[in-house]
């Protein structure tokens, strides 16, 4: 099912993957692609970087340039060697620049690295394989684990003149006199690489805690549609939400039984949502969210602490105290006549003690009755008053107004 997923949604965004490059300027000049590469290796990163590669090899590039930040990968071995392979075989010199400060190409991303014609890293970047701690920039240059220490992006590509790679030596600057000493300009256009919008998306959309945020976003929406009459932006967001989830959670080592528990989560929250209060269905979707958001991939992963926190507390917020308003205030009558309800009879829908939910002319209400005329659940009701959304109810027989009768 996973593999099927990406076989669907995949082929469009390879499609718009293609990179988007600046024209080189007139006159012959040679020029340098630099393409970025963010995040965890994924499919999108794999066709871009390819594609990149097979744009820079038709122009006659100097050089592609890769400015490498990652962590991880979760694309297969055999798709990660390959790539490696067509970087390292590729007619047009590869150099990758781990940058800028704080960067690093840690596990999958440095087995690419150690692909590049040329490598290089900014200060305070690491790099290494997973398994043994990874090397800073002045430990890495020692050991021979990448070329060059550059600080920033134009330094690496200054810095890539006069290295021969093959039977070429690259020519990216030359020294100038200027001031007091001689410095080295770029002689070279810098032509910037980027994926297409959609390639973008789904890239964003493989990330742990963006996966997790639009599946819990989309399914809130759905709840909140089935509430609400009609089909309208709710239901048409959350489709988008709950694709853009389901192709990041392919892509990603989600755990089904993870899945599984948000699934549960939306349902606990739409049975109080249904019943109009907060109980043991809240608790419960609540603690099935929790445990969803800490477990919900392998190998690793996870959402970020602060996107779990938000994902949990929005939902909560959302579900407990915005839905019923909002269901209220959509399936209620207007502001204007409401009075008129006074002295309407209707139903409890639960039992109402001294607060609780009833069903007048049609529409859900929370309501409130006397401590000492308790309500059960299915009993008929009569609005005695009205407080902002607050109905105040009393039993059919029983109530104050029957013991005034008498």
């Amino acid at each position: 099912m996973r593999r099927l997923l990406i076989a669907i949604i995949a082929p469009a965004a390879l499609l718009a993957s293609a990179a988007a490059v600046a024209p080189a300027a007139a006159g012959g000049k040679s020029h340098v692609d630099v393409v970025e590469v963010v995040g965890l290796i994924d499919p999108v990163q794999v066709d871009f970087l390819d594609r990149a590669v097979d744009d820079a090899e038709k122009d006659g590039a100097e050089a592609v340039v890769v400015q490498l930040n990652s962590g991880g990968g979760v694309v297969p071995e055999q798709q990660l060697d390959a790539l490696a392979e067509r970087l390292r075989g590729a007619r047009v010199p590869v150099a990758i620049w781990v940058g800028p400060n704080g960067a690093r190409a840690v596990g999958p991303p440095f087995r690419l690295l150690l692909a590049a014609s040329v490598s290089g890293m900014a200060p305070g970047t690491r790099v290494g394989n997973g398994s043994d701690p990874s090397l800073g920039t002045a430990a890495a240059v020692e050991q021979e684990v990448v070329d060059l220490n550059a600080p920033t992006l134009g330094d690496f590509v200054v810095a890539l003149d006069g290295r021969t790679v093959g039977d070429r030596t690259l020519e990216t600057s030359e020294v100038v006199l200027g001031g007091e000493q001689p410095r080295r300009q770029p002689t070279v256009d810098v032509r910037l690489a980027k994926p297409g919008f959609l390639a973008r998306l789904l890239h964003t959309a493989a990330s742990p805690s963006v996966a997790y945020l639009l599946l819990v976003a989309g399914l809130c929406l759905f709840v909140f549609e089935l509430y609400t009459a009609g089909i309208g932006v709710a239901a048409v967001t959350a489709a988008g939400c709950l694709v853009l989830s389901c192709y990041g959670l392919a892509v990603l080592p989600s755990r089904p039984w993870a899945v599984g528990l948000v699934l549960v989560a939306m349902f606990g929250y739409a049975v109080d949502v249904q019943a109009g209060a907060a109980r043991a269905w809240t608790v419960i979707a609540t603690l099935a969210l929790i445990a969803a958001g800490l477990g919900l991939y392998d190998k690793g992963l996870a959402p970020s602490p602060v996107a779990v926190v938000a994902v949990v507390s929005g939902t909560v917020v959302l579900m407990v105290a915005g839905m019923p308003a909002a269901v209220r205030a959509r399936f209620s009558t207007s502001t204007i006549g409401r009075e008129s309800m006074v002295g309407e009879m209707g139903q409890a829908l639960a039992s109402v003690d001294p607060e609780g939910t009833v069903e007048v002319r049609g529409a859900r209400w929370r309501a409130r009755t006397n401590r000492a005329t308790p309500v059960a659940a299915g009993d008929a009701v009569r609005v005695v008053g009205i407080d902002g959304l607050l109905l105040e109810v009393e039993p059919e027989t029983g109530g104050a107004r029957d013991s005034r009768r008498h």
